[in-house]
């Protein structure tokens, strides 16, 4: 029997705040329950695998605990840290002990003086910003002058914006090749990222955008699949949030809907080990810009999708859907927010039980790598 787990993160689904949300500035986020709230969140597919089952969650109607495939947890944060790459570097083993560096003020004179030397090219805004926002407010003046604008988040990123007329996207990347190169020691952040926007006044972001990160410090539940002779597959941002390391195949996408089919063509295939799927709409289209509706239907279609999907699987198949941090759209931030995630799992009934609150994501490696006898 051929032995394959999809492990689908909804990127910034989370469930509730953790008991150190207040040291994050997170106290009371649920993204979860802001969409439960809107009164439209309609998930009948999660639901039967035990999302309203979950600790914490006390709203909803729980499933029947003696459903077959209702193996659920929730899992809390071990690493220190509420962002992308920290989430996804846990569940595959890598527990981050000092968070990314972040900079409230903007990036030191001396990064953006050689950022601009190395470029050619001079820097406008650095300071945090709505990636919105910011070509909203810039977009003009790097129109006029090909400044490059530079800005940050509350997250450990370098993001560079650029109109795709005045800066083609491949120069864009070599930029961002550039930042992450210079961005080492104490000012690793966690993500270059290239942010290519188009139009005129209001402009409009691209799909072309493109995740530049460190390599993990060491190796990953991903590097342990491969080298067992299995495959590792990546679909949207998991090859970018992992450099690459592990993975002998990904495919990049442009949206939850070309996630979604791009994994069902997986699912296609005949291969055994691990596809690792990141649907970052949620997040970046919904969670940072507030858009509580927007995140409530984005559930709900992934959720019948899952329905049909689910249908499709073969003997020795698992899936596994869980978040990599919170982004609660209701709440006046537009930050990630610090919060526990769901762990849900369907399928072959040889997967590791699980149930309760777990502590640590990297639980979900270990499950795969019980799954798989490495």
């Amino acid at each position: 029997m051929t032995r394959r787990v999809f492990l689908i993160v909804l990127d910034s689904f989370g469930i509730g705040e953790m008991p150190d949300a207040a040291d994050f500035g997170d106290e009371g986020s649920n993204t979860l329950k802001a969409c439960w709230n809107t009164g439209k969140l309609n998930v009948p597919n999660m639901r039967r695998l035990g999302l309203f089952n979950l600790d914490g969650v006390d709203y909803g109607e729980p499933c029947d605990l003696d459903q077959e495939n209702g193996t659920f947890a929730r899992l809390s944060e071990l690493s220190k840290g509420k962002d992308t790459t920290t989430g996804h570097w846990e569940m595959m083993g890598v527990v981050s002990e000092k968070p990314f560096p972040t900079y409230p003020e903007g990036f030191p004179p001396e990064i953006i003086t050689e950022f601009e030397k190395k470029t050619g090219r001079r820097v406008l805004c650095n300071k945090p910003y709505s990636g919105t926002s910011v070509i909203a407010d810039y977009g003009e003046e790097h129109l006029r002058t090909g400044a490059l604008i530079v800005y940050t988040s509350a997250d450990s990123v370098f993001q560079i914006a650029a109109h795709e007329d005045i800066v083609p996207v491949e120069e864009l990347y070599r930029y961002c090749e550039i930042a992450r190169g210079m961005l080492k020691g104490e000012h690793a952040v966690g993500r270059v990222i290239a942010r290519p926007f188009t139009g005129k006044h209001p402009f409009t972001r691209t799909p072309r955008r493109h995740d530049f990160s460190l390599k993990p410090p060491h190796k990953t539940v991903l590097d342990d699949i491969s080298e067992a002779g299995l495959t590792c597959y990546g679909v949207g941002k998991i090859n970018d949030i992992f450099a690459g390391a592990g993975l002998n195949g990904f495919v990049r996408t442009e949206s939850n809907a070309d996630g979604m089919k791009k994994t069902a063509a997986f699912a296609e295939k005949d291969w055994e080990g691990l596809c690792f799927v990141n649907l970052v709409d949620f997040d970046m289209l919904y969670g940072h810009r507030n858009d509580v509706m927007g995140y409530t239907n984005a559930l709900n279609e992934f959720d019948a999708w899952l329905g049909d999907f689910l249908t499709t699987l073969r003997d020795g198949d698992s899936v596994l859907i869980t978040g990599d941090h919170g982004c609660d759209p209701s709440t006046s931030s537009t930050d990630h927010s610090r919060e526990y995630v769901p762990l849900l799992k369907y399928g072959h009934q040889g997967f590791p039980k699980f149930s309760g609150t777990l502590a640590g994501f990297d639980n979900i490696g270990k499950m795969i790598k019980e799954y798989f006898s490495l």
